[in-house]
């Protein structure tokens, strides 16, 4: 049993691990809008540059596969330094990649740590955490996506503009530095349970996570969300230009906006989850995300402010379905087994993102203007998808350990 943490502490440790979720997001979302400066400073097409992107979540979800048979033998605060010190050192060789092959692996690497140590933030989260407030603490934490959007993306254009290309990597990895000494010193130590070692018991451990009914369907659940999310986000700045006639100058306004209302909905919906049941805020917040869905994918030409307020909405609810599921679906599995199955949850998410980006682009299209094509048909198989999850969600049940008092 790991002793409780008073509550000055524990709201301590949560900052802490909102810190390193912030880092983790802002180093995957950052590559996107220094597209056009790195093109132009390897002189690589637009297909390079989409490997960079992808690169990080497929190398997330195989180095999470891949973590499933040996976190949950490790200290979970000892695996995370590791695991984020090897992150800010692949940032650090992200700051000083002569060369596009060298700045792809640098990103194979990144994605290979950063996921992992992700899906570590949310297992200590569930074992930290008692199982009545972990709805707050997940909105929380995961309030980190929207100051990524909302502060860090900004932020690392201006010193992008200010300097170069690798200024915000190298600003990054020394932030990351930072917080894993900060690290050594306020979070607790969250030792394994004690069990038979040897390849072929890690194996069996790894296929007992795997092949539960209970988590077979948070992983699905988990699946259909990632893809229906990464579905409309990759086209939503390119079609807010091409389709809606919002100024691209502007853009970041999309993301300040958005990244600010977010916060706001993550930690209300949190501490709503808690009070009401998460079961039945997923599904209200799930439900209401499909409108901002159908807006932003079939959006036409209005004024600036309503565009902010549509795709505001969306960020916003899209995020009302995250963190009642995460708390769901972490509490779906014994603690003993959490690292085990948060890192394959991770892995699920990643690669379903990565996929899901590879059937938008299949899907969409430009004609000789410039608009893009087909985004409609994305929106209408997003909500499709969120549909599903309703069902899915549903069928989720509490773990035993995690139902006793």
């Amino acid at each position: 049993m790991i002793a409780p943490l008073d509550r000055r502490r524990e709201r301590w440790v949560l900052l802490l691990l909102t810190a390193v979720q912030f880092t983790h997001v802002l180093d995957f979302m950052i590559l996107m809008p220094l597209g056009p400066q790195l093109m132009r400073a390897f002189g690589i097409t637009a297909s390079q540059f989409g490997a960079l992107v992808s690169a990080y979540n497929f190398s997330a979800g195989a180095a999470g596969l891949l973590a499933t048979f040996v976190l949950d033998r490790w200290d979970r605060k000892r695996a995370l330094l590791l695991l984020y010190g090897g992150f800010a050192l692949a940032t650090l060789s992200c700051a000083l990649a002569p060369s596009y092959p060298a700045l792809l692996g640098a990103r194979v690497l990144a994605g290979a740590f950063g996921g992992v140590a992700a899906s570590q933030v949310l297992a200590l989260v569930g074992d930290l955490v008692p199982t009545e407030r972990r709805g707050a603490a997940f909105g929380l934490v995961m309030s980190g996506f929207s100051l990524a959007a909302v502060a860090g993306v900004p932020a690392g254009l201006w010193l992008a503009q200010l300097v170069d290309w690798h200024t915000p990597f190298s600003t990054l990895s020394a932030i990351a530095l930072v917080l894993g000494l900060i690290m050594t010193r306020i979070l607790p130590s969250v030792p394994p349970h004690p069990e038979p070692g040897g390849v072929r018991a890690v194996v069996e451990r790894a296929r007992q996570i795997a092949i539960h009914p209970n988590h077979l369907r948070a992983f699905a659940l988990t699946l259909v969300l990632a893809f229906a999310a990464f579905l409309v986000f990759p086209y939503l700045s390119p079609s807010l230009v091409a389709n809606a006639g919002f100024p691209e100058r502007h853009l970041p306004l999309v993301y300040i906006v958005g990244g600010a209302v977010t916060i706001f909905a993550t930690n209300l919906v949190g501490r709503l989850s808690d009070r009401f049941g998460r079961l039945r805020i997923y599904r209200i917040g799930a439900v209401a995300s499909m409108v901002p869905v159908m807006l932003v994918t079939h959006l036409p030409v209005l004024p600036m402010a309503l565009t902010l307020v549509c795709t505001a909405l969306f960020m916003s609810l899209n995020s009302t379905r995250i963190v009642p599921a995460t708390a769901m679906i972490t509490a779906s599995v014994i603690p003993r087994q959490r690292g085990g199955f948060m890192s394959l949850n991770s892995a699920l998410q990643q690669l379903g993102g990565g996929l899901a980006v590879s059937v938008a682009a299949w899907i969409v299209d430009q004609d000789a203007a410039g608009h893009i094509l087909h985004y409609g048909t994305i929106g209408w198989l997003s909500v499709g998808l969120i549909g599903i999850t309703l069902v899915l969600a549903g069928r989720l049940r509490v773990a035993e350990a995690e139902s006793r008092p």
